[in-house]
């Protein structure tokens, strides 16, 4: 079965489940407009030939006519396409924080969810959401491929390749968004050594490698893999958080390149902070912590897990006391007679515990 066929039945059998409310790439109408763009790409090559025949007015003119419709045509194309990927991707964050959500629950709902599994088998519901979800996000993702491979092919041209690119810097290509990384996890998570196989085989991972990773393998047999080593520490990621624009990292290593502490948060990363790998600016605000992935450390990687644990409280306590010295320092400083203090001394005082927290050890 060809998988314009598969993509459709898939699209079509799916109407009454929970993607009936949700975007699918147009692949069938999409098709049609390539169709035509072809038949546009003939005429526009049989074009020197019929010159001959004909005045030179009239060439232009055609030729004009010919480039105007090749650029409406591109704009309608890659706009829907823009649009249609947006809101795929939108969902298919929003679906996998709500599923994630009820897989890590505490406190009250973590409880009304046990409770309510007494009477209803609601982690299999989930695992099967999951499921749903993955087939919904590998198919999507499918069709755009082969549909700017096509653009490329009729136009001759590496627009399609390019807009892959303009997807990336919008964080918008599903096949690189973290969620589907969390995903992943979550699947692993589910399905326990010695029981069933809960999912299909999609995602698999290898975390002694020289290079950890989640491999996750598309129905086209092609395979993606994840890194899961941190670009900053470059060991396997710890507590690991997802920044805006798709790299991950240890929190620890994060905060250090947003020159914040951790107690602080990525949230109070400067706006100007780059990405260590990008360098693409205002990252942090919106950072992903990946707590699927990070379970899946903890339970398949204990003796590690533990390790950095241990050695990041050390790190951290070292730091919080540096800042306490640093701020009684900067207080008698500061203080002038009386234990008072002056506009201009508290004005300075701001800026050396500033400083202090920027420069940790070396500005005390």
């Amino acid at each position: 079965m060809k998988f314009g066929e598969a993509f459709m039945e898939y699209v079509n059998g799916n109407q009454e489940r929970f993607t009936d409310k949700c975007s699918h790439i147009e692949y069938k109408r999409l098709k049609k407009v390539l169709k035509s763009c072809g038949a546009c790409r003939g005429l526009s090559d049989s074009c020197p030939r019929a010159a001959r025949h004909d005045e030179l007015g009239n060439q232009i003119l055609l030729a004009r006519d010919l480039a105007s419709v090749i650029v409406v045509c591109d704009q309608m194309f890659f706009s829907e396409l823009m649009k249609e990927a947006s809101e795929i991707a939108g969902f298919f964050s929003s679906s996998v924080r709500h599923l994630l959500h009820l897989h890590i629950a505490t406190g009250m709902q973590r409880y009304m969810i046990c409770l309510r599994r007494c009477f209803k088998d609601d982690h299999q519901a989930m695992v099967q959401e999951g499921q749903m979800l993955i087939e919904y996000v590998t198919m999507n993702a499918i069709a755009l491929r082969k549909i700017l491979k096509k653009y490329d092919k009729v136009h001759r041209s590496v627009k399609g390749r390019n807009f892959k690119s303009k997807m990336r810097a919008k964080h918008i290509e599903i096949l690189q968004s973290p969620w589907l990384i969390e995903l992943g996890a979550f699947y692993m998570n589910c399905d326990e050594p010695d029981g069933p196989n809960l999912f299909s085989s999609s995602f698999s991972c290898d975390l002694n490698a020289a290079e950890p990773v989640i491999t996750l393998m598309l129905p086209d047999s092609v395979t993606l893999e994840y890194n899961l080593n941190c670009a900053i520490c470059l060991d396997l990621v710890f507590n690991p958080y997802a920044l805006s624009c798709g790299h991950i990292f240890c929190k620890l290593c994060a905060c250090s390149a947003a020159k914040v502490m951790v107690f602080q948060g990525l949230k109070a990363a400067n706006p100007e902070s780059k990405c260590p790998v990008c360098r693409e600016e205002g990252v942090y605000g919106d950072a992903l912590q990946m707590i699927e992935l990070d379970l899946l450390l903890k339970k398949r990687c204990k003796d590690y897990w533990k390790e950095r644990l241990v050695a990041e409280r050390a790190e951290m306590v070292e730091k919080l006391s540096y800042f306490g010295s640093a701020a009684r320092l900067i207080r008698l400083f500061c203080e002038g007679p009386g234990g008072r203090s002056t506009v201009s001394m508290q004005s300075q005082r701001a800026r050396l515990l500033a400083l202090a927290l920027a420069s940790g050890k070396e500005a005390i």
